[in-house]
């Protein structure tokens, strides 16, 4: 990095070469000078003058012999100046004939405590003294803080956080060990982790267990963790939720590591058709490893292999029923390379997945995938970062418009993923692009300048890009087509105490599961109270199971997808569950009767198992069969159960008062007639006599136009009233 000059060229001052007072002033990489000489420069925080010559801040460089005369003109280093890392060859000033072995830990906070606060360039040869031994190293690369280890620079100023990499020839007779915890420190010793620099957010809490179970014992050097008398940990399994970041973190951790380059591979990758080719796959990832271990021992580097979708090779043995038996092979492959007889201590395994039940549980006990850490969806603060992420380069180069509110954005998107959250980001930039594109004129120029993303984008993204895990809206709202309406006392009294559930689950500790039983005569509003509750809570994910998506399953698939619901229930930290007509998902019949033993014994179990800690569920169930629930014992499941009611003559008349379809008139004896009536039978009954007795005139009776003819009302009931009565 050229450095700037602080007056030009004038300030240039003339110097003369003489030899140094001291020898050992010759091995402290500085130039001497007079206290008169050294007043004219800036001193730097030890006390030193960074001064430039022909260009090359390097004085040991420069060859100049007694009596030269030389001109140096004062530096001033840029602000990011700071070397994050210094790689070096390392060698002694002259020949000793035989091998030396050095602590590379030690050495590199000697260098930085000798060098602190000089300038290092890229090819500079800088002599010092080690435990009585004169060495000579070599800059082979300087790596500026907050800059890519790929980008190249010339010069940098070192510093307490600077760590040093010391690199030798074989035939040099140096040693080095404890190189890679030299290495690794250039990571780990930092104060904190930028995450968002890395493109991870809202994972830092996962990233501190992770660093804790896996990566602290390897920052010490070999010697501290043989005397612990541990092993580090070889393998680590990731999963959760598809999109969450899984894969993401693998790649980051295996960047970070600053051992060799991870080696990543997608399960189906590792399968063949051929005999034998799939153990062959699995034993080649661990060659490098295997030798590296071989030749160098516990001075080996860090070999990470990433498996992405594990669960596709490693599920359990015995339960693949393909008659190959390939995957049990690969298992027992895998098994004996990361802890069998000749176990290797320098792989660090990564397995990603969304279906750890799946996995063979000999994978997962200590010694193997012992570290399993849960990448869940994102809270409000992580969702916050998310967005940040993706929308950072858009902020930059102005394309965001000031109207957007990430904060606002982040509480909306409840349950939303990593992945989904970009989904969000593309979606709300190709409203804004596509505002500036004439479908008429493709060929018309645009400009650049007129991008904006608004918070209007972002809001119809929202609407298009849907979270897996969120709340089922549209189903929800397809269970009250009439909305909720004022069906008098009764009803409210049975919202308000199951609203009183939804805020127990919300903020009780002692409550992780909440269930609630409605019962009553098929019609009365149970579902569409439930649906309102639901919708009411505000819950990240709500959920209904109902029979009308089954319809032609078996037993068994009833029960794995009704398993699935609650499954994902349990990936969010407040979840509602809606069991609608569970007579119906039991499949039951009065004549017999008949019902699936199966799928009762699986709700009963559902139903008493308390979610993960820190989930909170409250399930919703509706039947009209209350009796044939309680005969099978499935009501005692429930903590509450509640009768929703048929309508009463003063609460139809409520009902009819907001329909506004009668005249003032006739509202009594249409209410009166409707005593003891369901509501969704009442809508229906009114739905028929809005028709008129031609037909045709439904439209102005609920438009307030017209009224429903009473007559015509008493006759439609009394066409149906056999049927409901």
């Amino acid at each position: 990095m050229a450095g700037r000059y602080a007056h030009g060229s004038s300030d240039s001052i003339e110097m003369q070469v003489i030899t140094t007072p001291s020898t050992d002033l010759a091995l402290t990489n500085l130039a001497y000078c007079s206290h008169w000489d050294l007043r004219r420069f800036d001193l730097n925080r030890s006390g030193y003058a960074l001064v430039s010559f022909r260009d090359s801040i390097v004085l040991t460089n420069v060859k100049v012999s007694v009596d030269d005369p030389i001109h140096v003109t004062r530096f001033v280093p840029p602000e990011d100046f700071n070397l994050a890392l210094l790689t070096v060859d390392l060698d002694f000033v002259k020949a000793k004939g035989k091998s030396e072995e050095i602590d590379a830990v030690q050495l590199s906070q000697q260098l930085r405590k000798r060098c602190l606060y000089q300038v290092m360039t890229v090819g500079q040869r800088v002599l010092f003294e080690y435990h009585g031994t004169n060495y000579i190293f070599t800059v082979n690369q300087a790596v500026i803080e907050g800059q890519e280890e790929s980008e190249t620079f010339e010069r940098g100023m070192i510093s307490p956080e600077t760590y040093i990499v010391f690199e030798c020839s074989p035939n040099t007779g140096i040693k080095i060990v404890n190189q890679r915890e030299a290495a690794n420190s250039k990571i780990f010793k930092q104060k904190d982790f930028n995450l968002l620099s890395l493109g991870i957010g809202g994972l830092s809490a996962e990233f501190t267990d992770i660093f804790r179970r896996a990566f602290a014992s390897r920052v010490f050097p070999a010697h501290v963790t043989n005397k612990l008398g541990i092993k580090h940990v070889k393998g680590m399994l990731l999963y959760g939720p598809p999109g969450t970041g899984k894969t993401l973190m693998a790649r980051q951790i295996g960047k970070m590591l600053n051992g060799r380059e991870p080696k990543i591979v997608n399960g189906p990758e590792v399968l063949s058709k051929f005999v034998g080719e799939t153990e062959k796959n699995v034993r080649d990832l661990f060659a490098d490893a295997e030798n590296d271990q071989r030749t160098r021992g516990d001075q080996s580097d860090l070999h990470v292999i990433i498996f992405d979708e594990i669960d596709a090779i490693c599920k359990s043995r015995g339960s693949t029923r393909d008659g190959t038996g390939v995957h049990d092979s690969i298992v027992n492959q895998l098994l004996t390379k990361i802890d069998g007889v000749e176990s290797l201590n320098n792989v660090l395994l990564i397995g990603m997945t969304n279906r750890k039940d799946l996995l063979d549980e000999a994978l997962l006990r200590p010694g193997r995938l012992e570290v399993q850490v849960e990448i869940s969806l994102p809270d409000e603060n992580g969702r916050l970062q998310i967005l940040q992420i993706h929308t950072n380069k858009m902020k930059e180069n102005s394309f965001l418009a000031p109207d957007v509110s990430l904060q606002e954005l982040a509480a909306r998107t409840k349950n939303y993923s990593g992945a989904e959250l970009e989904g969000v980001v593309k979606s709300a930039v190709s409203f804004a692009l596509n505002r500036q594109i004439s479908l008429d004129d493709l060929t018309k120029p645009l400009h650049e300048e007129n991008i904006k993303v608004t918070m209007d984008d972002f809001l119809n993204a929202l609407h298009e890009i849907t979270p897996a895990f969120g709340a089922s809206t549209d189903n929800l709202e397809r269970c009250r087509l009439n909305g909720m309406a004022d069906c008098g006392g009764r009803h409210k009294h049975i919202y308000k105490r199951a609203m009183l559930l939804v805020e127990q689950v919300k903020v009780s500790k002692g409550s992780p599961l909440v269930t609630c039983l409605l019962e009553g005569p098929g019609g009365s509003g149970k579902t569409a109270m439930a649906a309102t509750i639901g919708l009411d809570s505000d819950f990240a994910y709500v959920k209904i199971i109902s029979a009308e998506t089954m319809i032609g399953l078996s037993e068994a698939s009833k029960c794995a997808q009704i398993v699935k619901v609650f499954e994902d229930a349990y990936k969010s930290q407040l979840s509602i569950i809606i069991l609608d007509d569970i007579e119906r998902l039991l499949e039951y019949v009065p004549i017999g009767p008949r019902f699936s033993n199966l799928i009762s014994q699986t709700l009963m179990v559902l139903l008493k198992r308390l979610p993960p800690k820190g989930k909170n569920v409250l399930v919703i169930g509706t039947t009209s069969e209350v009796g044939f629930l309680e005969s099978l014992g499935i009501c005692d499941a429930f903590s509450v159960t509640y009768h929703v009611p048929t309508l009463h003559t003063e609460d139809a008349k409520k009902v009819l008062a907001a329909l506004n379809v009668f005249s003032e008139d006739d509202i009594d004896a249409a209410a009166e007639a409707l005593n003891n009536m369901p509501i969704k039978k009442l809508y229906m009954l009114v739905e028929m006599a809005a028709q008129g007795e031609k037909g045709g005139n439904s439209e102005a009776i609920y438009s307030g136009r017209e009224k429903i003819n009473i007559n015509h009302f008493f006759d439609c009931l009394g066409d149906i009233v056999s049927v409901y009565r």
